[in-house]
């Protein structure tokens, strides 16, 4: 049976179980158990805390998990990532007292406070500034107020609280942070893992993709391909009257009012865009 950790609180919690029931997972939308087996999938989900994820795959106690890359990273987990699942957008950024900082090297020899000391050591280490560590478990953003600290490194994913706290961003983003699938560094082969990882897939491309369906002159069928080029190449079918055919193609999501546009000043009619719910390519 496969073992599968998903997290059990934050920002990736919820968007990791929808996934996973888009993918054919019912019983990981069920979080008030710890455990929940699913028979039918022969997957067994654990319900655990993010930033323990890693750790747990890592050791090779769970074969596959779903975390933050940023977590992955603080952890110093031998885990890989097998798949960017593209929800959980965050940014982990250093922020100082509004005023007292303009760039990074303002903060050499400084006490930063963070949640994520592993990472926050990876990056002093890569940008070459040398500063004091003071590690807090989460809501660091008081760290300055209270005195423990000059400056605070964090995920952000808007910076509010940041800025009601009177701190404000400094620099560029250090690293750009998203949900990810995470498998033991050195893990063999694996069917299920692959069967898992690629629903997984059809999920993510489901949700980039609608399928437009059309009906256009013969004589226009190549210009309205090149509009619609779908993934491999688009459906044309004959109709009753023989100088048209119905056209369907997979449409990138944020493409399609343009595409749309587009085949109706060609001459298409009967335009439909529909939802895709799962797909495998």
């Amino acid at each position: 049976m496969l073992r599968v950790a998903v997290p059990n609180k934050g920002q990736l919690s919820d968007p990791a179980r929808l996934m996973l029931r888009e993918a054919g997972y019912p019983a990981a939308h069920d979080a008030r158990e710890l455990v929940v087996q699913d028979p039918e999938n022969d997957v067994e989900f654990f319900f655990l805390r993010p930033r323990d994820i890693a750790t747990y795959v890592g050791a090779g106690q769970l074969d596959i998990g779903i975390t933050g890359l940023d977590l992955l990273l603080d952890s110093g987990s031998s885990a890989n990532v097998i798949l960017d699942l593209g929800f959980g957008p965050s940014t982990f950024r250093f922020a100082a007292p509004i005023g007292a900082a303009t760039s990074l090297q303002d903060l050499q020899g400084k006490r930063i406070a963070t949640a994520y000391p592993g990472l926050l050591e990876i990056k002093l280490a890569e940008l070459g500034l040398p500063a004091t560590i003071v590690k807090l478990d989460g809501a660091v953003e008081n760290a300055v107020r209270l005195g423990v600290a000059d400056a605070v490194a964090d995920v952000v994913a808007t910076g509010t609280t940041l800025r009601q706290a009177g701190l404000a961003v400094l620099g560029d983003p250090i690293l750009t942070s998203q949900a990810i699938l995470i498998q033991r560094a050195d893990a063999q082969p694996d069917v299920a893992v692959d069967t898992f990882t690629r629903r997984l897939q059809g999920v993510i491309v489901a949700r980039a993709y609608v399928l437009v369906d059309y009906d256009i002159r013969v004589e226009s069928v190549e210009a309205a391909c090149g509009i619609t080029p779908g993934i491999e190449s688009p459906t044309v079918s004959p109709l009753h009257d023989k100088g048209w055919v119905a056209v369907r193609a997979m449409v990138p999501r944020k493409e399609v009012h343009r595409a749309m546009d587009e085949l109706y000043e060609l001459g298409a009619r009967g335009i439909l865009v529909t939802d895709i719910h799962a797909c495998r390519l």
